[in-house]
């Protein structure tokens, strides 16, 4: 599906004002820092399927644990990663910096911004439920409060204008998530397409998924959605629509996701949790927050296009007024 032609334009004079006012109103000492640490972040995982075991531990360790490498010396860090002291020095020096010092700077300053702190509301769950024996609900809310706290951080900020600029740019949008992830994409393109009509859920059922990518290239984005274990069809999703020169948002677990490789923008979202299947409450919540932004930062058309759907959804009958 083709977009309406006020896509091909995102932002009018008074649209890009507002995001400029905007941005002025987010900066923060501690933007360079962040930035400093998203590129560290990208380089890892660009890196990672070239790196030998004993570095991919090391990126892994250092992927996903910021804070520690921020605070921990490097051989407290060594160990827990399961590697040596020279191999975080040789990660280091792979990625540019003259020593381990200065690569840990880079994630010390960072974490000095640190996330929207939501532990304290989980902490306060439990005390109040602590006289319980539900111990399964009371990790299950900690799980849920901690990972929407590794969502809105700074960097992530920074990322969600940059895909919100992205997708509000595209002439079209692929929406891609198969299995446990479906649910994120079908939110994502279902919720979208009240604002934004040129999105299309990719479904890729009875062998469909090359007929539906094939329309999409240049000029066009994907969103893919992904968890581990990743769908071989979501993998071959972003190899067509890469081969087609189309940018793609990746939403996973980890910036060692083999989803990642390639992508424009990455966002890893957190999915601990307590209960047998990753949670999908940060990858949700992130859906919320870039349509948000679009909505906000795009063209009038956009409200126009939501006012627009309720009003013909009103005209069918399809809701049920109250009282």
């Amino acid at each position: 599906m083709h977009a309406n032609t006020s896509f091909s334009t995102p932002f009018t004079t008074t649209r890009e004002t507002a995001v400029l006012d905007h941005e002025r109103r987010h900066d923060n000492p501690a933007d360079d820092c962040q930035n400093s640490l998203d590129r560290v972040n990208r380089q890892l995982a660009e890196a990672y399927p070239e790196l030998s075991p004993q570095l991919k531990l090391a990126a892994g360790y250092v992927l996903e644990h910021p804070v520690e490498v921020a605070f921990q010396s490097i051989r407290k860090s060594a160990s827990a990663a399961r590697v040596t002291a020279s191999t975080l020095v040789r990660l280091a020096k792979r990625l540019g910096f003259d020593s381990y010092e200065q690569f840990r700077e880079v994630f010390q300053s960072a974490v000095q911004a640190g996330p929207v702190e939501l532990s304290g509301r989980a902490n306060q769950l439990r005390n109040m439920a602590s006289q319980t024996d539900d111990q399964v609900f009371l990790d299950v809310g900690d799980a849920a409060f901690d990972n929407i706290g590794r969502l809105f951080t700074a960097d992530n900020q920074a990322r969600v204008r940059e895909a919100a600029r992205l997708l509000l740019g595209a002439e079209r949008i692929a929406v891609v998530g198969f299995r446990d992830a479906f649910a994120c994409a079908y939110h994502f393109a279902y919720v979208g397409r009240i604002a934004m009509p040129n999105i299309q859920l990719i479904r890729g059922q009875e062998g469909g998924l090359l007929t539906e990518l094939a329309p999409f290239g240049e000029g066009d984005v994907v969103v893919a959605f992904g968890f581990e274990p990743y769908c071989a069809e979501t993998m071959r999703a972003l190899e067509i629509t890469r081969a087609a020169g189309v940018d793609a948002i990746v939403i996973t677990d980890t910036l060692r996701s083999p989803l990642v490789p390639g992508a424009s923008i990455t966002f890893p979202v957190a999915n601990a949790t307590p209960h047998f299947f990753p949670s999908i409450l940060s990858a949700i919540t992130l859906v919320e927050t870039l349509l948000a932004e679009c909505v906000a930062f795009g063209p009038d058309d956009l409200v126009g296009n939501v006012a627009s759907f309720e009003s013909r959804m009103r005209a069918m009958g399809a809701y049920v007024e109250n009282g």
